[in-house]
C-alpha cells in the first residue's frame, strides 16, 4: 500500500498574467494565502485551470515560485508538468523539485498519436527524474494520447508514482483503476466527477479548479466524507454541483478567473486566444457562487 502523503482538497490555481506577460505575484500570493486560510490541503499550480498550455517556460517557473513562497512549507505544492517532449518534461520536473515542490502532476501533451509504450515511457521518465511523489493526470476529453488501464497498472509499480487524478466523466473507470492497481495508486477526482461518489468508492480527495472559488465549501464537503456522514455530504454536494454545471457551459479558466474577479481577486482574463467569460456567463457564475455563500469569502 502506497504511503499517502497527499489527500483532501487541492485547488487548481489560476495563472494571473498581466498585459506585459508578467505573472501577477501579488494577486497569486494573496489567493494562495486565502486558500490556505480556508483550510485546503494542498495547492496545484499549472493544472488545467492554470492554463499551462498557454504559458511560456519562464511564466510557468514564476508561477511555481510564487506559490511556493506563499505556501512556505505549510501545505504541499504539487506542480503541473506538461510537454509534448519527454526531454522538456523531465527538465521541468527536475526544476520544480529543486525549487521545493512536494510533488509533480504529470500531464502528457500530444499533437500526434502516441503508442502505449510511448505514453508509459513519458511518465516513467518523469518519475525517474525526481525523488518526490508523482501524480498521473488523465483527461481523455483533451488528450490525444490518454492513459489506458494497462499503462496505469504498469506505472503503478514505479515506487514514486503514488497517485492518479482522473478528469474523465466516468466514475466507473475510477473504480476500475482502483481495482486494477490494488492500492499502489491513490485516486483524486476532478470537477467532472461527483466528489462524494469518488470518496465513497475509495478516493482520497479532489484536485479541481472550482475549489479555487469555493475552498471553504469544498473543505467542509471533504470533512463530511471523512466522517462518513454521506447524507449531509450529498446535501452539500447537490448545492456545489450547480457551480460545476455553470462551469461546464464555458471555458474552465474563464469561469474560475471570472469567479475570482467577482470575489475581488484581479486575476484578469484567460490568456489569448481564449475568450473571457461573456456577460451571461458572469451572471451565471455569480448566481452559482452566491447560492453557496462564496461571494464574501475573499479577505
Amino acid at each position: 500500500m502506497t504511503e499517502t502523503r497527499f489527500r483532501g482538497v487541492f485547488p487548481y490555481l489560476v495563472s494571473p498574467v498581466d498585459t506585459s506577460g508578467e505573472v501577477n505575484a501579488a494577486v497569486l500570493g494573496r489567493l494562495c494565502q486565502d486558500l490556505i486560510g480556508a483550510g485546503v490541503h494542498g495547492l496545484t499550480p499549472l493544472g488545467s485551470t492554470g492554463e499551462f498550455a498557454y504559458l511560456s517556460r519562464r511564466q510557468r517557473t514564476r508561477v511555481v515560485e510564487v506559490v511556493l513562497e506563499a505556501a512556505a512549507g505549510r501545505i504541499p505544492v504539487v506542480a503541473g508538468v506538461a510537454s509534448t517532449t519527454t526531454t522538456d518534461a523531465v527538465s521541468q520536473a527536475g526544476e520544480f523539485e529543486r525549487l521545493g515542490c512536494s510533488g509533480i502532476l504529470a500531464i502528457l501533451e500530444a499533437y500526434f498519436p502516441i503508442s502505449e509504450e510511448g505514453v508509459f515511457s513519458y511518465f516513467k521518465s518523469i518519475a525517474d527524474a525526481v525523488s518526490i511523489p508523482v501524480v498521473l493526470y488523465t483527461n481523455p476529453s483533451f488528450q490525444h494520447s490518454d492513459l489506458s488501464l494497462a499503462v496505469i497498472e504498469r506505472l503503478s509499480r514505479i515506487p514514486n508514482i503514488g497517485y492518479i487524478k482522473d478528469a474523465s466523466y466516468n466514475t466507473g473507470r475510477l473504480l476500475s483503476i482502483i481495482n486494477q492497481v490494488e492500492g499502489r495508486l491513490q485516486v483524486f477526482a476532478a470537477s467532472a466527477h461527483i466528489p462524494v461518489c469518488v470518496m465513497m468508492i475509495g478516493g482520497i480527495g479532489w484536485m479541481a479548479g472550482p475549489a479555487c472559488v469555493a475552498p471553504r465549501q469544498s473543505v467542509e464537503l471533504y470533512e463530511l466524507c471523512l466522517r462518513g456522514d454521506w447524507t449531509a455530504a450529498m446535501a452539500r454536494q447537490r448545492a456545489l454541483w450547480n457551480l460545476n454545471r455553470a462551469f461546464a457551459r464555458y471555458n474552465l479558466a474563464a469561469c474560475i478567473k471570472g469567479g475570482l474577479e467577482l470575489q475581488g481577486y484581479a486575476v484578469g482574463a484567460p490568456l489569448p486566444p481564449q475568450a473571457p467569460l461573456p456577460p451571461e456567463g458572469v451572471e451565471e457564475v455569480k448566481d452559482a457562487l452566491s447560492a453557496i455563500g462564496a461571494l464574501d469569502q475573499a479577505s
